[in-house]
């Protein structure tokens, strides 16, 4: 209903949840965060205390089973995703999920069926962010025949030099993140926007550094690739390559290029450039008021619960192919073969 008060629990208020999700939230009529629960209890008071926040709860269950909520907000490491995603939609509660979706392709698929069982709650995993803006008109330029058949494309992350001494992040525990690798997902997802999906995947990574301190100064060892190189088989008929790295120092700043018969898009820095078979060269291309995008998750979240628009950014339908990807990046690195999309079988 358009005047339901939507009553919101989070669970994990970590910096993209207090730098994005709160303030968005607070800023929409009708939409109260009732309750959280943090890592600990001291710093679920503080940000309860801080953010004006009536609950805190000390176990995240208990959170999701109380009846003050009807929408649940989860901003903790993926390792917790699918156990608090599906006790939220089992408690018919909406669920919005930090990304990335899950550990691995099978969590995501449980993830994504459970939502299917409940299809009068609305679910959301927070999307790619780095190209909202131009999303837009990179799908009217393909529609419109601008570069005419994609024939390959070029994603490439890196720009850091590798730092050996800088302690273990959530990103490099594979306990915390699973099969996640660096930015890999967050670019994926942005590709499945514009052209589709992947069809076959063949793969090599590399870690560096195999043992990080933590902030304790415990030891860790790392499993997850700090330099990828994927080649990917697309629907459409392109290849894709991409390169994500932490070791890439002076590569500069993060773009993705799409060529095709007639012409070629390159993305960078939140701008878009074009050209087409004749020209010099690329050049930049205005991004129309109507076509522009740009963060609007929390009001697409509750939008969508009160029956005022549909989720676009990002389905748990999607959610799961790019964890699928992502799986089978992990199997071919670990395997030295191509791997299959659609995953007939996940997470083995």
């Amino acid at each position: 209903m358009p005047d339901e008060v939507i009553r919101i629990g989070i669970v994990g208020a970590g910096a993209n949840t207090i730098a994005r999700h709160i303030p968005g939230f607070t800023a929409i009529p009708g939409v109260q965060i009732i309750s959280v629960c943090n890592r600990s209890e001291a710093s679920s008071a503080r940000v309860a205390g801080q953010y004006g926040i009536p609950a805190i709860y000390r176990n995240w269950r208990e959170l999701v089973d109380a009846r003050d909520t009807n929408a649940i907000m989860i901003g903790v490491w993926p390792y917790m995703h699918e156990r608090i995603t599906v006790a939220a939609l089992n408690a018919h509660k909406h669920v919005l999920c930090e990304a990335r979706m899950a550990m691995n392709a099978r969590e995501a698929r449980t993830m994504r069926d459970t939502a299917r069982s409940h299809p009068e709650l609305v679910a959301q995993v927070v999307p790619s962010p780095y190209t909202l803006r131009v999303d837009g008109m990179i799908q009217r330029l393909i529609a419109d025949g601008y570069i005419g058949d994609i024939l390959a494309v070029e994603i490439r992350v890196g720009g850091a030099f590798l730092d050996a001494d800088a302690l273990l992040h959530w990103r490099h525990d594979y306990d915390l993140s699973g099969l996640n690798i660096m930015g890999l997902g967050i670019w994926y997802e942005a590709l499945m926007r514009w052209v589709g999906d992947a069809t076959r995947v063949m793969a090599m990574g590399k870690t560096y550094v195999h043992n990080r301190k933590d902030a304790g100064g415990r030891l860790h060892a790392v499993r997850i690739p700090e330099h990828v190189d994927v080649i990917a088989d697309m629907a459409c008929g392109a290849q894709a390559h991409f390169l994500v790295s932490s070791v890439a120092g002076l590569a500069g700043a993060p773009e993705a290029f799409l060529f095709g018969s007639k012409g070629t898009l390159r993305f960078s820095q939140d701008k878009l450039y074009g050209g087409q078979r004749g020209d010099a060269s690329l050049t930049e291309i205005d991004v129309p008021a109507s076509l522009a995008g740009g963060w609007r998750v929390e009001q697409e979240f509750i939008d969508a619960i009160r029956g005022l628009g549909i989720i676009t950014h990002t389905t748990f339908e999607d959610g799961a192919k790019y964890m699928e990807f992502t799986e089978a990046v992990a199997r071919s690195m670990a395997d030295g073969r191509a791997i299959d999309l659609p995953l007939l079988d996940a997470s083995r």
